[in-house]
């Protein structure tokens, strides 16, 4: 960051300060408003949710998740302290039922409450600890930095948004990791690996979410060196296979994308097997804020330019597409987390850009907090006054 780009920063930064801590201040019989986390915990990766802005609020939502998670690992791993009810023989094992009682409550007692964990969100909540604004002057220079102008870019706001989106995948892939790996060698075998429960119970014919997707092909599509196993990198690619850089695994959904959608399963995909979904997909990728729609054959206004795209991607013009005629386009069937993040850059920007020159200044992020921070305030209080700003 060059000499003068620093004394603007400043000189602009104690300005806002200045002002703001020397602006009046209304009484009113209202609450503060509250902060108040969400939360995000999932069990599976079928809905993309945005990733915080702030390390802070990702690190609290983050062991939120690790609470819940530790609570859901200690249920699968330790049924013997589940205590079931058997209503058809309640005189039955009375015995091993009381044993069962006194066991769970011992194991309850050093678990911490799930309520006592929630009490992390008073950090959040406390004034006095977390001020929106001056999180916002702390992590503005963090982001303005190619080049340090004094203005955050779409690209800067997605390189930063992609940073932490990678914090939070990587952070689940150690959870995973942690799980499947029985043996505690910080490697992932096949045998050891436990497909999750939203696998095992979908119905095979599910489409996208069909069990295929676990097989022991995509296992070994994510083994780079073929060793057997699935070291962490490996196995945050087996899990996030959209964001690999491993080339049999982009291959492996190709292949996967083809088997899905391949209705007369000839191995290859004609132009009806094509338009129904996959035109959607590719075409929603390229055009933001379009819907997805179901077509008919005889929709003939569609069906024209996805003839021309079709035709686009049939390299050899024998009129279907195989797996490898896919390549090109897996990215968009399949998005990655850049893409996620350049969506949720867009969107910000375009939330808080006040004077709508396509960049964020210091002082449009502070006067638009709530762009920011919109996930962990709680709208249901009525306020006129956002006195923790001060």
């Amino acid at each position: 960051m060059g000499k003068v780009s620093v004394i603007i920063y400043i000189s602009v930064a104690l300005l806002l300060l200045f002002l703001i801590s020397h602006s009046p201040k209304k009484h009113s019989n209202n609450h503060h408003r509250r902060l108040k986390l969400r939360s995000t915990f999932k069990f599976s990766d079928k809905h993309h949710e945005p990733v915080p802005f702030d390390p802070i609020i990702a690190d609290i939502e983050r062991r939120r998740e690790d609470r819940e998670w530790e609570r859901q690992y200690f249920e699968h791993n330790h049924k013997d302290f589940v205590v079931h009810h058997d209503e058809d023989h309640p005189h039955d094992g009375h015995d091993q039922h009381h044993d069962q009682h006194q066991a769970a409550a011992q194991a309850a007692e050093g678990q911490p409450e799930w309520e006592d964990f929630m009490n992390a969100e008073d950090y959040v909540n406390d004034e006095d600890r977390f001020n929106v604004t001056n999180r916002i002057l702390s992590l503005f220079p963090k982001i303005d930095f190619s080049p340090a102008d004094g203005f955050i870019t779409e690209s800067e706001l997605t390189d930063w948004n992609l940073n932490q989106a990678h914090e939070e995948v990587m952070h689940r892939t150690d959870r995973d990791l942690e799980l499947h790996d029985k043996n505690r060698d910080g490697f992932v075998s096949f045998a050891e690996y436990e497909a999750p429960t939203w696998v095992r119970n979908a119905d095979n014919n599910s489409f996208g979410y069909d069990m295929g997707w676990w097989r022991e092909e995509h296992f070994n599509a994510s083994d780079a060196d073929g060793d057997g196993l699935l070291n962490r990198t490996e196995f945050n690619d087996f899990l996030h296979p959209a964001d690999s850089s491993n080339p049999k695994l982009i291959e492996w959904l190709c292949k996967e994308e083809v088997r899905e959608r391949d209705t007369d399963k000839d191995g290859k995909l004609n132009f009806k097997e094509f338009f129904h979904g996959m035109f959607d997909l590719v075409r929603n990728y390229d055009e933001e804020g379009h819907n997805a729609t179901h077509h008919s054959d005889s929709d003939d206004s569609m069906q024209a330019p996805a003839r021309v795209l079709f035709q686009k991607i049939d390299l050899d013009g024998d009129g279907f597409l195989s797996d490898k005629e896919l390549l090109p386009i897996i990215g968009k069937l399949h998005p990655s987390e850049r893409y996620y993040a350049k969506q949720q850059a867009d969107y910000t920007i375009s939330q808080a850009d006040s004077d709508k020159d396509g960049r964020l200044s210091l002082a449009e992020m502070i006067d638009n907090p709530y762009v920011f921070y919109s996930s962990i305030f709680n709208d249901e209080e009525d306020y006129e006054y956002h006195d923790e700003f001060r």
